[in-house]
C-alpha cells in the first residue's frame, strides 16, 4: 500500500523479569514500520531509514515493502548500512516484509510467501536472554481494503462508489482479502511455537484496522459513518490470545487513536499520500501483538491502567543463565577452590541456582537500582542484608 514517511507502528517494550539481577537490559523492543517502496519514494529515503533505525536502536524491526529493486538485497544493504553507523544487526533474505535483529538469527522461515502482490509472511527466531524469541513479520494483501469502501471509495480501485450500509457487505468485501488467508498460516505456525514455550511477536502492516478501534465511541468519527465493526484479522488474533501492543499500552481509543496512516510529508505532493482525497481516511493499519508469556510484561500497559506490579525476587541466588555470570563474576560466592557456590535448604542444594556474594556493595547497589518494577516480594526468609 502507498505510504506516506512515517514510522508506521511503535516500539513494544517487552521486560523480560525471568532472570534475577538480570540489570537494564533484561528486555527487548520492537519496531514495526512499513517503509513505502523500500524508502525509494521521499528523496533520501533509505539513508532516513538506517538513520531513525541506529537511533531508535530497536532489538527487532519487522519491516513491510521490501523490494529488492535492481537485483539488490535489501536485507544486505541495511545490515551493512547500520554497521557503517556503529551498530551491529542480523537479517536474511525476503521480499515485500522483511525481519532485522540485534541478536544473531538461530532460524528462519517463510509462512505465507508473496504472490501476486497479496501479502507475505516471514520467521525468524533468536535467543534473546537464554529465550527463544519468534518474531514474525507480516505485510498483508492490499486489496479488498473494506475500509475504504465504508469512506466512499472502492477498497482496491480506489474509486467512488455508493457508502455501504450495512457490516455484513463491509466484511464481504473485507474477506475476499488474502489477508485471513495469511493470518491462518501464521496461527498454525505460531500455535507450536507458544506450545513450545517459546516468545512469541508479530509485526506488520495488515491493511486492515482493529475491532478495537470500530467501536461505539468511534462509529461517527473519522468517516466511519455509523458503522461498529468486527474487523476480521485483528479479531482472529484476539480470539487466539494474542495482544495488541498498542491498545494494551493506550486502552483510550478517543484519547490515543494511534493513527499509522496517512500523515503530512513536505517533500510529497499530498495526492500522493492519500488514497481517498475527499474522506477522513485516517486509521490505525500497522500494529505489533505478542502472545502472552509468563517472561514478558509490558510495563507500561500495566502502569496505563493505574496497575502496579509485584515481582519476586530471590534476592541470595541467582540462575546460570543470568547475566550476572558475564558480566560481574565477581558477584557470586565461591569455595575456596573458585567453584561457584548452589544454595540450598533441607539438606538439599539447588544446583540449578547459583548464590550471590554480598560481601560485594556494588551488588547492594545494582539490586537497589533495579527498575522497571514498582514493588519487590523477597523470596528469602532468612536474608537480613539491607540494601
Amino acid at each position: 500500500m502507498k505510504k506516506n514517511w512515517l514510522l508506521g507502528c511503535l516500539l513494544l517494550l517487552a521486560a523480560l523479569p525471568a532472570w534475577a539481577g538480570g540489570g537494564d537490559k533484561d528486555g527487548f523492543s520492537v519496531l514495526q514500520w512499513n517503509i513505502w517502496q523500500e524508502g525509494t519514494m521521499v528523496e533520501d529515503g533509505y539513508e532516513a531509514i538506517a538513520d531513525e533505525i541506529a537511533r531508535l536502536k530497536p532489538d527487532f524491526v519487522t519491516f513491510s515493502e521490501v523490494r529488492n529493486y535492481h537485483g539488490t538485497r535489501f536485507c544486505d544493504r541495511i545490515v551493512r548500512s547500520l554497521a557503517e553507523r556503529g551498530e551491529t544487526y542480523y537479517s536474511f533474505y525476503s521480499y515485500d516484509s522483511g525481519l532485522l535483529s540485534r541478536y544473531p538469527i538461530t532460524d528462519s522461515l517463510t509462512v505465507f510467501p508473496e504472490n501476486g502482490d497479496h501479502g507475505s509472511i516471514y520467521k525468524m527466531e533468536c535467543d534473546v536472554h537464554g529465550r527463544t524469541v519468534a518474531v514474525y513479520t507480516a505485510h498483508l494483501d492490499y486489496l479488498n481494503d473494506a475500509y475504504y469502501n465504508v469512506r466512499g471509495y472502492d477498497g482496491s480501485t480506489w474509486e467512488e462508489i455508493p457508502v455501504p450500509q450495512t457490516v455484513l457487505e463491509v466484511l464481504q468485501v473485507n474477506d475476499a482479502s488474502q489477508r485471513d488467508d495469511a493470518i491462518r498460516c501464521f496461527l498454525d505456525e505460531a500455535r507450536r511455537d507458544v506450545e513450545q514455550g517459546d516468545i512469541v511477536i508479530l509485526g506488520g502492516d495488515f491493511n486492515e484496522p482493529s475491532h478495537l478501534d470500530w467501536i461505539r465511541e468511534t462509529k461517527d468519527l473519522y468517516d466511519h459513518n455509523g458503522l461498529i465493526i468486527p474487523w476480521t484479522v485483528p479479531l482472529m488474533l484476539d480470539n487466539a490470545g494474542f495482544a495488541d501492543a498498542y491498545r494494551e499500552r493506550h486502552p483510550d481509543v478517543l484519547a490515543c487513536p494511534g493513527f499509522t496512516f496517512p500523515a503530512d510529508n513536505p517533500r510529497v505532493p499530498v495526492n500522493k499520500l492519500t488514497w481517498t482525497p475527499k474522506s477522513d481516511e485516517r486509521e490505525r493499519i500497522d500494529y505489533v501483538f505478542y502472545h502472552p508469556h509468563p517472561a514478558i510484561e509490558l510495563v507500561d500497559a500495566v502502569h496505563s491502567k493505574n496497575g502496579k506490579l509485584f515481582i519476586d525476587i530471590a534476592i541470595n541466588h541467582t540462575g546460570w543463565a543470568s547475566k550476572i555470570h558475564e558480566i560481574h563474576p565477581e558477584w557470586l560466592k565461591r569455595k575456596d577452590d573458585g567453584t561457584i557456590v548452589s544454595p540450598g535448604a533441607w539438606g538439599t542444594v539447588w544446583e540449578d541456582l547459583t548464590e550471590l556474594d554480598y560481601s560485594k556493595q556494588e551488588l547492594w547497589k545494582y539490586l537497589k537500582n533495579v527498575d522497571g518494577k514498582d514493588y519487590f516480594f523477597v523470596d528469602e526468609a532468612s536474608f537480613k542484608e539491607t540494601i
